[in-house]
C-alpha cells in the first residue's frame, strides 16, 4: 500500500520523503478525460471542446464506466471526376453543327 501512494504521490508531483524516493516507481498513470451524464447535459459544450481536441471521453454514470465518446477523423473528399475525359469517351472527336447554346437561342426565338 505504501508503494501504491508513493508512486501516485510522483505521478501527481508531490514531495516525497528521501527515504521513499530511493525506492523505484514503475507506475505509468495515464488520465483519460471522463464526464458524467450529468456533465453531457448540463456541460456539453466543455465535452465537445475535449472531441474537438481529439481526445477521448469516458462516460460515466454512477462512477462506472458505459460508454466511450471517440473524436470522428475528418473524411477525405473524393476527387473530382474528370469530366473532359469522360466526355471525349463518349462522344469522341465528333463535331456538332450546331452548338448547345445555339439550339437555346433559336429554341428562344421560337416565341
Amino acid at each position: 500500500m505504501f508503494r501504491i501512494q508513493i508512486c501516485f504521490a510522483r505521478a501527481c508531483g508531490a514531495e516525497i520523503a528521501p527515504i521513499a524516493a530511493a525506492e523505484k516507481c514503475d507506475a505509468n498513470i495515464y488520465h483519460m478525460k471522463s464526464a458524467s451524464l450529468r456533465d453531457l447535459r448540463y456541460n456539453f459544450k466543455k465535452v465537445e471542446h475535449l472531441l474537438s481536441q481529439g481526445e477521448e471521453v469516458q462516460i460515466t454514470k454512477r462512477r462506472k464506466v458505459i460508454a466511450r465518446l471517440v473524436p470522428e477523423k475528418p473524411a477525405e473528399r473524393p476527387p473530382m471526376p474528370d469530366f473532359a475525359a469522360r466526355l471525349k469517351a463518349i462522344y469522341g472527336d465528333k463535331i456538332h453543327e450546331v452548338s448547345g447554346a445555339e439550339l437555346i437561342r433559336m429554341d428562344r426565338d421560337r416565341f
